[in-house]
């Protein structure tokens, strides 16, 4: 069939609804996928909140069910809850998701996971389904179409947060949540039954036009409501989901963001703490602070290419206990090598009440000596010939090209990568303290000699 092949990203599919993504694409999307699953079984079908996002489901699972696939419609959830259905629940071939995430109103997209919830990208049978889709190459019809049976999985879901926090340490918390009219909205009333908090709720109806503001947490203004709201009321932190709630931020007492990279470290060290000597993955944009925090307490540090399909291999390589990525998504080996939004937030609040102290208290405790950047896009002609320029620039550092070029030095590093979907190179630079960041950072950008990019 014909379509808009750049719809199929690394690990995912999107594109612009109606346009890019239509009913007619994901029906086929539905058929291939049913073809291709090597284990028998169901097929979860999950959705958010978008304007469109029912139609595409519903085609989904018309093209499963044509090919004989039974389907679990699960209705709408957030993504990190089909991830953990289909690791949950056995008999699963596997799990797709209806969802742009994060992206602005006019996107949609599919999200999928095989049996057990391993991920499937283009490394590992995304492409293969495209290519179905380019070739109209799909098996017969089944003789008897398979079934479709509605399933809630919510009682499920919130069981297994709790799993991840300890429930007894919880203190009577007043906090604001700001779901962003995103699917949190519909998950956290669920959870917040089992906690004993006071919850402000913050744009929580389902709204897939995003009335209010982009549903990102790592980005600081989508941020400025809760903020606000929390220094208003003087509560004692805020929280924050994306679209499809499989990233989740936290706001402190203060009215001041957590940074993504103290909450790995924090994470890091709980999950250290329980499971003695374990493993945690991180991607190499991630802080140094992370990788000094396991280090420290004698965990095993893993560096990871970036991206969801890279960090899920090698924790399940390495049985890591946890998953840390740059953007905001932590992955937990107890809910399926999967990431999660709300178990990781959770966890935050769990560490926190143990500790006894104020938010701002433990962050800081975890960020001094470490003065990290936010991650930056330059738009340039040829990416390899930057990467070259810089390397030969900064040849008395070391070097590596796991994914980009990383140069460290002992007291400041930066890595530079070229996009996958874009004409830019991201860049992300930390260092010991303030003003070496800011030399080093000018250093650096004046060799990379691009536009700022967004």
């Amino acid at each position: 069939m014909k379509f808009t092949e750049s719809i199929f990203k690394a690990y995912d599919v999107r594109g612009i609804s109606g346009e890019e993504l239509t009913v007619a694409v994901a029906r086929a999307y539905g058929r291939a996928v049913a073809d291709y699953l090597p284990h028998q079984g169901p097929v979860i079908v999950g959705r958010d909140m978008r304007m469109d996002s029912n139609d595409l489901a519903a085609a989904v699972i018309e093209g499963l069910t044509e090919q004989g696939r039974d389907v679990w419609d699960v209705g709408l959830v957030t993504t990190d809850m089909v991830y953990f259905a289909a690791g949950r629940f056995e008999e699963m071939a596997g799990g797709i998701m209806v969802t742009a995430s994060h992206n602005p109103g006019k996107y949609n997209g599919i999200k999928l996971v095989g049996h057990g919830s391993v991920p499937m990208g283009a490394s590992n049978g995304l492409l293969d389904i495209k290519q179905k889709l380019i070739d109209d190459d799909f098996a017969m019809p089944a003789d008897e179409p398979g079934t479709v049976t509605e399933r809630s999985i919510n009682t499920e879901w919130v069981e297994q947060i709790l799993k991840f926090v300890d429930v007894p340490a919880l203190k009577p918390y007043k906090i604001a949540v700001d779901a962003g009219n995103g699917m949190g909205g519909a998950i956290f009333p669920d959870l917040a039954k089992k906690l004993p908090f006071t919850v402000d709720e913050m744009y929580f109806e389902l709204d897939g036009t995003f009335p209010n503001h982009v549903a990102n947490p790592k980005l600081r203004e989508t941020l400025n409501d809760l903020c606000a709201r929390i220094r208003e009321k003087g509560l004692d932190f805020g929280l924050a989901f994306d679209g499809d709630g499989d990233r989740g931020g936290v706001v402190d007492e203060t009215g001041e963001p957590v940074p993504e990279y103290a909450m790995g470290a924090m994470l890091a060290a709980q999950f250290l703490k329980d499971n003695p000597g374990g493993s945690v993955v991180y991607d190499l944009r991630v802080s140094h602070l992370v990788p000094d925090v396991v280090t420290k307490l004698g965990g095993k540090a893993i560096r990871s290419k970036v991206g969801n399909d890279a960090i899920k291999t090698l924790m399940r390589q390495h049985e890591a206990v946890l998953g840390i990525e740059a953007s905001g998504h932590y992955y937990f080996r107890d809910d399926y090598y999967s990431d999660s939004g709300i178990i990781a937030v959770m966890s935050i609040v769990s560490i926190l009440a143990q500790s006894g102290k104020k938010l701002s208290e433990l962050v800081r405790e975890y960020t001094q000596g470490y003065a990290t950047a936010e991650e930056e896009n330059f738009e340039v002609a040829d990416a390899a010939a930057v990467r070259e320029r810089l390397r030969e620039a900064f040849a008395d550092g070391q070097q590596d090209m796991l994914d980009g070029l990383t140069v460290d030095y002992p007291d400041w590093w930066f890595n530079l990568r070229a996009s996958n979907t874009e004409p830019v190179v991201r860049l992300n630079i930390e260092a010991k303290d303030a003003a070496t960041l800011q030399a080093k950072r000018a250093e650096v950008v004046k060799l990379i000699g691009g536009k700022v990019h967004g």
